[in-house]
């Protein structure tokens, strides 16, 4: 069969690389074309559009560069159309996808929606689009398979695709002496800095994260480089030739960490899930920062504390992520015992709410079910 996938991001290439694994496990004829990353590339798919041409996060930047939003849609209606899918899969990034999955559904194009959009936290109005839009949909939170629900839309929960990234990866973990020696770093304890994975919210965290450095001369800092930045756009805010910069070794990264100063997105869950105590960092332009509060309905904007439904960990939004409250949580972490082992009982608490790895694998075998009507 032929699919056709989209990915915006970084978190959606590395997800839906792994469900184009294991679709091709199910579908030795498969044909994949997609949007998105290296990764999906890595796994077969034939790269149309790379997701650092598409990352646009915030109001006031989509604004920005909506000439340059509509001329992709356009091309991603024509390219569908030209190539015929028997699927098209769509994953996360709704601003794009639910105009695309309105598109397939005029054409008669069967859609699955992989990794629901953020609807619960706000316009939970467009459900109503997506029950008329979308074929069926995969979602990875155990709290959206109820939301969907009080809308009588069945969706499928499959569980969280980071279980099956993670354990792979703790499969392969190297010893500290190891990862100290091929990164060049100091002996010293390590602290993560996940700036995050676009240049606008890494031109706004990354100064603030860095003046920590000077203030905890006792730990290594190393910052988690996103794959379609330069180098040169890390090394202009570096005041200290101390600090490393690793590409592509993000999940190596945790596994050697103390502690990690994390933006706010899908890095806050994958840190926490390997186990490494975090303060969660956040600040956009004032304008989008605004409109966002006025329509958000819940209360946390980190996926840990989403999940779990309580603040486990900090999270420092807006003016409230200043150097001062960045260094007064990371002592925290770093040398109040209580407090850091009671964030770390309550990671446990969040995998075994996630469940098992294998997501990736059920998804793909519930989607091959639904397009060769197998029950």
């Amino acid at each position: 069969m032929k699919y056709y996938l989209i990915a915006g991001e970084a978190s959606g290439d590395l997800h839906a690389s792994n469900l184009i694994k294991e679709l091709k496990k199910k579908d030795v004829n498969a044909h994949f074309r997609c949007w998105g990353g290296d990764l999906m590339q890595a796994q077969g798919g034939e790269l149309i559009k790379h997701y650092h041409d598409l990352a646009f996060m915030g109001f006031t930047e989509v604004l920005m560069n909506i000439r340059t939003i509509k001329k992709n849609i356009d091309f991603c209606k024509k390219d569908i159309l030209a190539y015929q899918p028997d699927v098209l899969i769509l994953i996360d990034y709704p601003g794009f996808n639910l105009r695309i999955a309105e598109f397939a559904h005029a054409k008669k194009i069967k859609t699955f929606y992989y990794i629901s959009p953020q609807i619960w936290a706000w316009k939970q109005s467009r459900v109503h689009k997506i029950k008329r839009i979308v074929d069926k949909m995969f979602v990875i939170l155990p709290f959206e398979k109820k939301f969907y629900e009080k809308f009588n839309f069945e969706v499928e929960y499959v569980g969280h695709p980071l279980l099956d990234a993670i354990s792979d990866r703790n499969e392969k973990k190297i010893s500290s002496k190891e990862f100290s020696e091929k990164y060049h770093l100091s002996g010293k304890p390590i602290v993560a800095l996940l700036p995050g994975s676009r240049k606008n919210e890494i031109s706004k965290m990354l100064s603030l994260m860095l003046a920590l450095v000077e203030q905890f001369n006792d730990y290594q800092f190393v910052i988690a480089a996103a794959p379609s930045i330069p180098l040169a756009f890390y090394e202009s805010s570096l005041r200290n030739t101390n600090v490393k910069i690793i590409y592509n070794q993000t999940y190596s990264l945790l596994q050697q960490s103390v502690a990690a100063v994390v933006t706010s997105g899908t890095a806050t869950l994958e840190t926490a899930l390997f186990g490494v105590p975090e303060v969660i960092c956040y600040k956009g332009s004032a304008i989008s920062y605004l409109i966002a509060r006025s329509l958000i309905k819940v209360k946390y904007i980190s996926l840990v504390n989403l999940i779990m439904d309580k603040p486990i960990v900090k999270e420092l939004i807006q003016q409230d992520l200043t150097v001062e409250n960045l260094k007064a949580e990371l002592e925290k972490l770093l040398f109040d015992s209580d407090y850091k082992t009671n964030m770390l009982n309550n990671f446990e608490e969040l995998k075994k709410l996630l469940g098992n790895s294998g997501a990736s694998e059920k998804t793909a075998r519930l989607m091959i079910a639904n397009l060769t009507n197998q029950h």
